[in-house]
């Protein structure tokens, strides 16, 4: 074998020198890269996790709820119940009307989405003056009860309506029945009650009350209903006048919808 040169093997030796310093070099960076990487991502997960985590846990999260977000009206029944007030005149001649208070109890059972049938069960009560009698005779009575009932039944018809608010015009006619005699001459007196004070002898005739439900949804199931009509009332009486009255009436109060789907 043929010895090298002394500068062949001088050269040689440093080519060798610089291999062994790049390849320790490159050993080290590479050694040292995986923990630097270890620990950048194990340092960025709880970064990760905290920013996961709410910023004050004590305060809870605020979440908006619509309570009328369920309102349909596909319901089949329904209910309302409300205090209700009308005005009468409790005689063909008698010049002063009597405002009456009582309840209002209605009940629906809807066949389409639009229509429906409607009963209704009305009570109203209260007072009326009289008028003075025939020839002169003083006939004066102040508080003199009367009072109005109607049994109604008719059509009614959904009209504009959204989640907060329902027009239900209706019609009704039935029966209404007066009492309005019951306590005439109370205090003792020999007057006659019809012929003097002027009042309807007490009956049953026709009735009715044209007008409409307005209903303002408090949540799927209960409703704020205002009623307002026109009562019609025809008794029959002694006068040259007609008998048929219509006289303004209102109800205020809340319907509940049953559960059961058309």
């Amino acid at each position: 074998m043929r010895l090298l040169k002394p500068a062949t093997r001088t050269s040689a030796i440093r080519t060798l020198l610089v291999a062994a310093f790049a390849t320790a070099f490159v050993a080290t960076l590479q050694a040292q890269t995986p923990p630097s990487s270890a620990s950048s991502s194990s340092s960025s997960a709880p970064a990760v996790q905290a920013s996961a985590q709410p910023t004050n846990p004590m305060n809870g999260t605020y979440i908006a709820v619509d309570p009328l977000s369920g309102v349909r009206y596909d319901n089949r029944w329904d209910v309302s119940v409300g205090l209700a007030s009308g005005h009468i005149h409790a005689g063909p001649n008698l010049r002063e009307g009597a405002d009456l208070g009582g309840l209002d109890v209605s009940a629906s059972y809807w066949l389409t989405k639009h229509w429906g049938v409607e009963a209704s069960g009305r009570a109203y009560l209260g007072t009326s003056g009289t008028t003075p009698a025939a020839g002169g005779s003083p006939y004066f009575e102040s508080g003199v009860f009367v009072a109005q009932y109607m049994f109604l039944a008719g059509a009614e018809y959904l009209g504009p309506h959204n989640k907060h608010v329902a027009l239900i015009p209706h019609a009704l006619f039935g029966v209404a029945y007066g009492d309005f005699n019951k306590e005439l001459g109370r205090a003792g007196s020999t007057l006659g009650p019809t012929g003097v004070a002027a009042f309807y002898d007490n009956q049953a005739a026709l009735g009715g009350a044209i007008g409409a439900h307005l209903d303002l949804n408090r949540s799927p199931r209960w409703v704020f209903r205002v009623t307002p009509d026109a009562l019609l009332t025809g008794y029959d009486g002694t006068s040259q006048y007609s008998h048929t009255q219509w006289n303004f009436g209102i109800s205020v109060g809340v319907q509940y919808k049953f559960k059961g789907k058309r």
